[in-house]
């Protein structure tokens, strides 16, 4: 009985990955099946339990889906509107934000930080808001694996910079790239100020809203989020031996488990929101027509930030920046307790792709590139859709 119990549990789980939960498709059906085809191999490859990936053509919406499940425990599957934790997509959001209020003249990119968030303090050196953009401001990024997925909440973005607001710079800014999520909770604070909102309202009104991102918000562990994806971890050898040795008893390298609780309070504006694929595709149809920021904006957003001696670093301002088959390819991953996700632009061809998943310490990037350079096939054939 218990080998058919698992045998239908099994063959069950099989089918709800294999079926997509479909809210939009308006490819032709052969781009549709080699597009699934790829996201089930990669979905096998990875051991993903739930998927869900939207993705442009001409900067419009034409392929939405879900795969698998979104909660293992209640056999709930993913949708195309299944809800994650963004992780460090975000960043590209408040990067965005940052550069609003730049061209509205209420941010000096130019200017000391401290003008805009008093509660950061003062250095041996100036920082500003372009060098916290490019990840050139000296800040330093997390101490340990324990602290990237902290459990303590903070209220305001203000009260979580106490993690490391008080401790030296790592150098003068300017004079080294260092990828530092706490950069941008400063930068979240500098919003507040600037702005006279709080960031989430500034977000909401400013940027989510004009995006029509109506399921897009700051990652709060006490609201209640419809259609929120259960988050996942799978046990691998290093995570393994740093178990008790009572915990190592009853885990075993390879299983699926519960991801570990985090509070995301303490890095809100660099990693603290959670969004659908929908709405992170949303976000970069809007950036891309220029919705939310100006030409001239983006293009500063789009172009590698130098280091002092004149190194290019290959981030811009919130986004990384690459090439893909000849054509400028902007994008951004997240990864953290529960979650791993990627957003993904060809802007010369108006091509978005986006995947969350509700399994961490994956990567998505070869879905992407095989996705991506199905896309552009397609668009290289007569008469594409």
């Amino acid at each position: 009985m218990r080998r058919a119990g698992f045998y239908f549990l099994a063959v069950s789980l099989l089918l709800l990955a294999a079926a997509a939960t479909q809210t939009r498709t308006e490819l032709p059906p052969e781009t549709i099946e080699k597009i699934e085809a790829i996201i089930s191999k990669e979905m096998a490859r990875l051991n993903i339990p739930g998927l869900s990936v939207a993705i442009a053509l001409d900067n419009k919406l034409r392929y939405a889906q879900g795969f698998g499940l979104a909660d293992l425990e209640n056999s709930v599957p993913a949708k195309a509107t299944t809800v994650y934790r963004t992780a460090s997509i975000a960043k590209a959001m408040t990067a965005t934000a940052v550069m609003q209020l730049a061209e509205r003249g209420k941010l000096d990119l130019e200017a000391p930080i401290q003008k805009y968030c008093p509660a950061f303090p003062q250095k041996p050196w100036p920082i500003t808001a372009r060098q916290l953009l490019g990840h050139l401001g000296g800040i330093r990024h997390y101490k340990s694996a324990e602290e990237a997925s902290g459990t303590a909440h903070y209220e305001t973005v203000t009260e979580s910079l106490a993690i490391f607001k008080d401790e030296p710079l790592l150098y003068e800014p300017g004079t080294r790239y260092n990828y530092t999520t706490y950069g941008y909770s400063v930068l979240g604070c500098a919003i507040e100020g600037a702005s006279g909102m709080s960031y989430e309202d500034y977000m909401r009104e400013h940027i989510f809203q004009p995006a029509g991102m109506s399921q897009t918000g700051v990652d709060n562990f006490r609201m209640i989020v419809p259609n929120r994806a259960r988050g996942y971890m799978r046990l691998n050898e290093q995570t393994y031996s740093q178990l008790s040795e009572a915990a190592k008893r009853s885990a075993k390298v390879g299983a699926l488990y519960n991801a570990s609780l985090h509070d995301t309070s303490m890095k809100i504006p660099g990693g603290g929101l959670v969004s659908t694929a929908v709405d992170l595709v949303k976000f970069a149809i809007a950036v891309n027509t220029r919705l939310l920021i100006k030409q001239s904006t983006l293009e500063q957003m789009w172009t590698s930030q130098k280091t002092r001696d004149g190194k290019e670093t290959g981030y811009g301002l919130g986004w990384v920046l690459g090439q893909m088959a000849e054509q400028k390819l902007v994008s951004h991953s997240g990864g953290q307790a529960g979650t791993s996700t990627l957003l993904t632009l060809l802007p010369g061809k108006g091509i978005v792709i986006a995947s969350m998943s509700n399994l961490q310490g994956v990567s998505l990037g070869e879905l992407h590139r095989q996705i991506g350079s199905l896309l552009l096939s397609t668009l290289n054939q007569p008469n594409p859709r």
